[in-house]
């Protein structure tokens, strides 16, 4: 019989995170301000914790894992490696698929694997409460479990047609200690204006961070958390993609081509980077690499490669990335954690070298996606998940025709029992495939600062 689950042991959960800022073939492009000037580390320490900032601007390859993160880490890690065997025989392809299944954490995906490596550095270094942004609400309910872990408070801005869309993620940030509100929001001079200009205004993840921003900027005791885009949060998901490869060795496979979802891209890049390691070194040269992304949010596949500001309110750095401009508002698709305007800087730089691919789908398709997966495999899958299942189904039909018999990994972000509202919406026939507006792009990009960086 096929095995179908590859399992590892608690010790062999990794003790150091993997850094690919070290085996880029150049340096990333510096976060400027927008003046130009690079922005220096004490610029950052109002906002961020000195040792992540630290692992954000480092160059060294391996960053050990506190020993009291792996504990915690303990929890649910490691997170088992499964071969998809129904979903192979139901597609009928000759392809192997796998994938890496991140919904057993507590908050049921992959996102507290920073949240709690984040809550611990606030902690040493003194920090009483923590603010963030959340879209779906995945990365919310992870720092919420972080910061209970290490008695800290937090206060999370949540994308109003994600607050609405998923109470439930509401009451499981609620259920650890955690505050949380509808975004844009009466509660900072920001989320005022944004509503006075459209009191309607369903919120994006760019004005939900402005908030978080300017709560911990007006309080001593705060610093602010980012779920995804900076490098210190890709660093901290490559405890994902570090146990995948020793799993990959009890399988005796390699992949030939990976997908994950994008929105900031921590997600994707912490399952794959480790793989990218490899490829960047020569060992897996021909290895492909395929970031999926709505599009309705179309960064990778249509947003130009550009200076610009993560967040709505310009209060973060510039950063070069594919961008849809910092005052584009995505439409509200229920993959809330794939609605963001940029991408994380050194995945970008990753496929704008070729060294990386991205591609993008309808709601309605990718949903149709994961409930093949679902009557094959029996989970219910995040609708960000979905995006990378529908790859992946592709890409086995393509070996199916062709009699390819590739190795196919997907990065199985999470659970999606959150979201059964968006799944019932599908099944009768109520999800609308938006397309992205090019005239409110070019509005917004209009907006971006034309600036570039000054080298001393």
């Amino acid at each position: 019989m096929t095995q179908t689950k590859f399992l590892l042991d608690e010790e062999e959960i990794p003790k150091a995170w993997y850094n690919i800022q070290a085996d880029l073939p150049t340096p990333l492009d510096p976060p400027i301000k927008p003046n130009g000037e690079p922005i220096k580390p004490e610029d950052l320490a109002p906002i961020f914790p000195m040792e992540l900032i630290k692992q954000e601007v480092s160059t060294e390859r391996w960053i050990p894992i506190p020993e009291e993160v792996r504990d915690i880490y303990r929890l649910w890690r490691p997170t088992p490696l499964y071969r998809a065997t129904r979903l192979e025989k139901l597609l009928k392809t000759p392809a192997k698929i796998y994938y890496k299944w991140e919904g057993v954490s507590p908050p049921g995906s992959h996102k507290p694997n920073t949240a709690v490596a984040q809550a611990y550095y606030n902690k040493k270094e003194g920090v009483e409460r923590i603010t963030t942004e959340t879209g779906a609400g995945q990365w919310g309910s992870a720092l919420a479990f972080g910061t209970l872990l290490f008695d800290l408070k937090c206060m999370i801005y949540m994308v109003k047609v994600s607050y609405e869309q998923k109470p439930y993620r509401r009451i499981l940030m609620e259920s650890w200690g955690a505050k949380c509100i509808p975004s844009p929001s009466e509660r900072t001079k920001f989320g005022k204006a944004m509503l006075k200009k459209d009191p309607k205004c369903p919120g994006s993840l760019g004005i939900a961070i402005s908030e978080a921003i300017e709560d911990a900027a007006t309080h001593e005791d705060t610093k602010y958390s980012l779920g995804s885009v900076l490098n210190y949060v890709l660093l901290h998901q490559t405890v994902n993609g570090l146990e995948c490869k020793k799993q990959f060795e009890l399988a005796g496979d390699y992949p030939d081509v990976m997908f994950g979802c994008v929105g900031g891209g921590s997600n994707f890049a912490g399952a794959c980077y480790p793989f990218v390691g490899d490829k960047l070194k020569g060992k897996k040269p021909d290895l492909r690499v395929v970031a999926c992304e709505p599009k309705a949010c179309p960064t990778l596949t249509k947003g130009p490669y550009m200076y610009d500001h993560g967040d709505t309110a310009k209060m973060t750095p510039l950063l070069m990335m594919y961008t849809l401009g910092h005052e584009f508002v995505p439409p509200p698709i229920h993959a809330g954690g794939l609605r963001y305007h940029g991408d994380a800087p050194s995945m970008c730089k990753l496929v704008k070298e070729g060294v990386m691919e991205a591609v993008a789908y309808h709601q309605n398709e990718v949903f149709k996606a994961a409930l093949t997966f679902a009557k094959a495999e029996g989970f219910i899958i995040a609708p960000e998940t979905a995006h990378c299942v529908k790859a992946t189904i592709d890409e086995a039909l393509r070996c199916k025709k062709t009699g390819e018999e590739k190795v196919i990994f997907f990065a199985n972000s999470g659970h999606g029992h959150f979201d059964l509202g968006a799944y019932d919406a599908y099944l009768h026939g109520k999800l609308i495939d938006y397309e992205y507006s090019p005239k409110l792009v070019k509005e917004a990009l209009a907006k971006v600062p034309k600036v570039k960086p000054k080298i001393k």
